[in-house]
């Protein structure tokens, strides 16, 4: 099992997420964060001053999934999270050592 994380811009969440059911990926967790890359922020012009923007704002989504699966939904996040632009984001891909699921007590891939 792996646990794919993917930080990505906010405007691309709805585009990462119809590519991701379309592979029948269906649970993910979403988490809005701030951070920098290699950019380190920028600045914006507030009421005629100008300000440094060092973390901007980034989602995170994390997704569980067998290993069969990982390298076709790394290709369809990055397909689709992609602009182009500088900031566009990250998938980090790492393994996945146990899965309980709660309700049921169903451990293993069973638990995805």
């Amino acid at each position: 099992m792996k646990l794919v994380i993917a930080i990505i811009k906010p405007s691309r969440l709805e585009e990462v997420r119809q590519a991701l059911n379309s592979l029948d990926v269906h649970g993910m967790t979403v988490t809005e964060v701030k951070g920098y890359g290699r950019q380190k922020g920028h600045s914006e012009i507030y009421r005629g001053t100008e300000y440094a923007v060092h973390f901007l704002p980034k989602l995170k989504i994390e997704i569980a999934v067998d290993d069969a699966q990982s390298d076709a939904i790394v290709s369809a996040i990055r397909e689709s999270a992609q602009t182009g632009r500088i900031g566009d984001g990250k998938i980090f891909v790492l393994d996945l050592l146990a899965v309980t699921r709660i309700r049921t007590g169903e451990t293993g891939a069973s638990a995805l």
